[in-house]
């Protein structure tokens, strides 16, 4: 699992190009899926789950069409993966 955050310049948009395009550009880098959410205090800025290991993230991101793909939907800077520190029980 992996965690990112971005900020974006249309709602509508982003979704709109990260079900599509965006998706099949993840699933050719292993991605298994994503759960997106808007972030309540920042109405730009969304936060995603990927179904998804580090190696798969790393190849997509220098995947050199991806630029692309994020400037068409809308993207606010680069996407930021979150570090992980753990995971624990209940």
């Amino acid at each position: 699992m992996l965690l990112a955050t971005t900020k974006v310049a249309d709602l509508d948009r982003f979704i709109s190009i990260f079900s599509t395009k965006g998706a099949d550009k993840r699933r050719l880098h292993g991605s298994q899926g994503a759960t997106v959410f808007r972030d309540p205090s920042e109405a730009d800025r969304i936060w995603a789950i990927f179904d998804w290991d580090a190696e798969g993230w790393k190849n997509f991101v220098s995947d050199p069409e991806v630029p692309g793909i994020m400037q068409e939907a809308g993207h606010v800077g680069k996407p930021q993966a979150a570090l992980l520190l753990g995971h624990y029980e209940a």
